[in-house]
């Protein structure tokens, strides 16, 4: 059984609006067993034990060299930079301002 995981940098909470866990690149491991409902409480569980596993890195190189060094096929999600449209509160009320 190989192991393959997604190395990506997790994007910012919607509900939120601090940017703390946004630095920070995950490695997650691809499920290898379906998940199973509980019949009785209607829990869903795996006995995937390693789709549990989140493992944090300081940069993008550190993961890679991670799972190249444990022979683990990987995938790198390069993060959306966002576009900042920087404007001063008095633009709200410019004569030459346009409606849209």
């Amino acid at each position: 059984m190989s192991l393959k995981a997604r190395i990506y940098r997790p994007a910012k909470n919607a509900m939120q609006s601090g940017r703390r866990n946004m630095k920070k690149w995950r490695l997650d491991y691809s499920p290898v067993a379906a998940r199973s409902g509980d019949p009785l409480m209607g829990w869903t569980g795996s006995k995937d034990m390693a789709s549990q596993v989140s493992l944090k890195f300081e940069d993008k190189e550190s993961a890679i060299a991670y799972c190249e060094e444990n022979g683990i096929e990987y995938t790198v999600f390069e993060p959306k930079e966002r576009k900042l449209n920087i404007k001063a509160y008095a633009d709200n009320f410019a004569s030459n301002r346009v409606l849209g």
